[in-house]
């Protein structure tokens, strides 16, 4: 015989009273269904309350679970609303803050600690439907069965934002003990089609990586890092919290091995991405502040992917933006004092470019802070580059137009041989 739900914990007559006045906020709630759609989210989170009307007597407690599910899901929605989101964007203040008020309550009525206690407890009964109504509404769904209709779009962006919340609300180390329920879902949410869908999935698993034991995981790495890899050609949108959730993932599952395959490709995805798109400086911007404890777990096995590192370093050197120019300075140093560009054929061109973007930053706002960084960087290549350095460097020696910089780079060399 199976256990009792978690829900049913809940007494019917507190489930109406904690009800009550979401159901009169949300009536009170103005609601237009968006442009052409059809489908109310507003009627979607009205059917999610338990029903005033009596019980029937053999619903017994699994009735009674249903109901709490259904209110749970509905303070969850209410919970995720915000105005960046256009499916629940209408969903007003007070109507989150009563939702807030209901799950304390429901927390207290069933008997449990606090929220967190109440939702580890009920999450196998609220997570498999959320988890179908984002499946179902997939594009490619492998079981899907000639003629059955598909919830409309809406619910499964419902659905992922109820799934988020719930996630968000368990902690390290209860929420290691769901992976193989949360998991799953987080992954369905990934394969969606829609940006919105897609999103939640990315920040739910944020979320995961932060509160389980990178052990717990191992089991679903490979699903997960091949969906992170699938999502990488995203829109603009998307790819910021793309490149932050792939490589979050990819560190915490993979960080004791350097060798792992799932390095080099992530990194050999994003770089084939970026050298399409090498002007698009939402992407590279997003790439460049958030790749670096990709290289630092790397290390020296960044070196079979120089030329396409490189060949973006060497555009991004010389961008419009002030922000471009100071994140790739930084990685590129990242990238030499990690490898020291071993066996290399970059670091007479590397010397080149440094010293026509000294020239260039002339007219940059961020001028010195520029200059600084490209003098640290070529004490750092005299340091580990030697004999290649001197002969890049010695071209330059001569250029009048470099005076500045040959005396500061003189004058650095100097206090760090006297360090």
């Amino acid at each position: 015989m199976a256990p009792p739900a978690a829900g049913a914990a809940i007494p019917r007559d507190a489930l109406l009273r904690i009800a009550a006045p979401l159901r009169d906020s949300l009536a009170a709630a103005p609601y237009a269904p968006p442009e052409g759609s059809s489908t109310s989210t507003k009627s979607l989170l009205s059917s999610l309350l338990p029903s005033s009307h009596p019980q029937a007597p053999a619903g017994g407690g699994g009735a009674r679970s249903k109901e709490a599910a259904g209110l749970l899901l509905f303070c969850a929605a209410a919970r995720a609303a915000s105005p960046e989101y256009p499916a629940l964007h209408w969903v007003p203040v007070a109507l989150s803050d009563a939702a807030a008020a209901a799950v304390e309550e429901m927390a207290a009525a069933g008997g449990w600690g606090d929220v967190g206690e109440m939702v580890v407890g009920m999450m196998p009964e609220v997570v498999p439907p959320l988890k179908d109504v984002v499946k179902a509404t997939c594009v490619d769904t492998e079981d899907e069965e000639i003629g059955k209709e598909k919830p409309p779009k809406e619910h499964a962006v419902v659905a992922a934002h109820q799934f988020r919340w719930l996630v968000s609300q368990v902690t390290y180390p209860k929420l290691g003990d769901l992976c193989w329920l949360v998991i799953p879902c987080a992954l369905t949410a990934l394969d969606h089609w829609s940006p919105e869908v897609k999103e939640q999935g990315m920040v739910s698993f944020m979320h995961i990586a932060k509160s389980v034991k990178a052990t717990e995981l191992n089991l679903y790495e490979d699903a997960i890092l091949d969906a992170c890899c699938h999502n990488i050609p995203a829109d603009d949108e998307l790819w910021y919290r793309t490149v932050e959730v792939s490589v979050l993932l990819l560190t915490c599952t993979q960080r004791s091995n350097p060798r792992s395959p799932w390095y080099d490709r992530m990194l050999a995805e994003m770089l084939g991405h970026l050298e399409r798109q090498p002007l698009n400086k939402k992407r590279r911007v997003a790439w460049l502040t958030l790749i670096g404890p990709v290289f630092e777990a790397m290390g020296l096995f960044l070196l079979a992917h120089f030329r396409l590192l490189f060949s973006l370093f060497f555009q991004w050197m010389h961008a419009d933006d002030d922000k471009t120019v100071l994140l790739v300075l930084e990685r590129i140093h990242e990238v030499i004092k990690l490898t020291w560009i071993r066996k290399s054929p970059y670091t007479s061109r590397l010397v080149d470019e440094l010293v026509l973007l000294y020239k260039e930053s002339a007219t940059r706002s961020s001028r010195e802070v520029v200059r600084n960084h490209i003098l640290e960087m070529l004490a750092t290549l005299q340091k580990c580059k030697g004999q290649q350095f001197e002969e890049a460097w010695k071209k330059h020696e001569v250029d009048p137009d470099l005076t500045m910089l040959l005396s500061c780079f003189n004058e650095l060399c100097t206090k760090n041989h006297s360090s």
